[in-house]
């Protein structure tokens, strides 16, 4: 089921430091995945399945690594008896989809609850469907409607720390409206913001704000609008230091994983005045969702109680970053690794 890590990805993640890292490779599939379990300190490792063309091997284990990583400090932020997971496969013209993932479910199974994962950037339902473990979290519906709550809870968290009565009246552009980023668009509308949309799929834009009551803009754009709220909801890495120079807004809070290209743009953001919380923080609604329901065995209130702390949460963030000077993602790592370090 597993097969032996190349010599170079093995130096690599003894470096970066996982409990466990798992290579699938299946030629007869086209399948290439790395499964990793950052840590099951506070519980089994949860993490989504990302899909994604990757140019060398090496790469794909690094971002297994790294949003597992990630995972770790967003379940231990969101008060879960979790640790963080990932599966990253390699998407390529030699993937057979249907097969692929009916053995990447095998091999999931095969870890016998040590990983809960679900949906993820390029993974199909069709792809979840065809996984058909018990381990996979396959109600897409309700994952990104967690999300965006919890998108909206740390938007809140920003107006409580600037002193503003909630969102209403303020402005919003939501980068990517694929399902996690079109409800956000729509929870940001209920909330009484104004909203502002771009997709690389321009009909799905056009769609989303026609259904919501938003505006469309450029997807070229959207990182530039003049608004309050900033709210990338696709891809990772899409605030770089030029980027972070250029922005117009004063806030960023958003649905996907690893905004921000590294801490030097962090420091950058808070240098400028623009309020950041750590998507560990504003994307955490999705786990809390899965895991406290399948894991914790939580009731529908209870797990929204749960999503909702995110605002505490992210308040407690800010007001250490104003206090000390030092960027959001500081605190919030400080916090996660002292849940952590108590629990060992």
């Amino acid at each position: 089921m597993f097969s032996p890590l190349p010599k170079d990805v093995s130096a690599r993640v003894r470096e970066l430091g996982p409990e466990r890292v798992e290579r699938i490779h299946l030629p007869e599939h086209g399948l290439l995945a790395y499964v990793v379990l950052d840590s099951t300190v506070l519980g089994p490792a949860a993490g989504g399945v990302r899909t994604k063309a990757y140019e060398t091997e090496l790469a794909v284990a690094e971002d297994a690594c790294r949003l597992a990583r990630a995972m770790t400090y967003k379940c231990a932020l969101g008060g879960l008896d979790a640790g963080g997971g990932k599966v990253v496969v390699r998407a390529s013209p030699a993937l057979g989809r249907p097969a692929a993932f009916a053995a990447l479910g095998r091999a999931i199974d095969a870890l016998d609850g040590d990983l809960r994962t679900a949906g993820y950037y390029g993974t199909t339902d069709a792809d979840l469907a065809a996984m058909a473990s018990r381990y996979v979290h396959t109600d897409t519906a309700h994952l990104t409607g967690a999300v965006a709550r919890g998108v909206v809870r740390c938007a809140e968290a920003i107006a409580d720390v600037k002193g503003r009565p909630g969102l209403s009246g303020l402005t919003a552009a939501v980068q990517g409206v694929g399902d996690i980023g079109a409800a956000v668009a729509r929870a940001l509308v209920e909330a009484g913001a104004g909203v502002r949309v771009a997709d690389v799929d321009a009909e799905r834009a056009e769609q989303v704000a026609e259904e919501i009551g938003a505006e469309v803009v450029a997807p070229e754009d959207v990182l530039y609008e003049d608004v309050d709220l900033l709210s990338p909801c696709a891809i990772g890495d899409v605030i770089g230091p030029d980027v972070g120079a250029r922005l117009r807004a004063w806030a960023i809070v958003g649905g996907a994983n690893n905004i921000t290209t590294g801490r030097d743009v962090d420091v950058l953001l808070q240098r400028r005045g623009v309020t950041f919380v750590p998507d560990l923080l504003s994307s955490a609604g999705a786990v809390i969702e899965g895991i406290g329901r399948t894991v914790m065995g939580m009731g529908k209130d209870e797990r929204l109680v749960l999503i909702d702390t995110l605002r505490h949460t992210a308040r407690l963030v800010l007001e250490d970053a104003e206090r000390t000077g030092e960027p959001p993602i500081v605190h919030a790592l400080r916090r996660a690794d002292a849940r952590i370090a108590n629990a060992r």
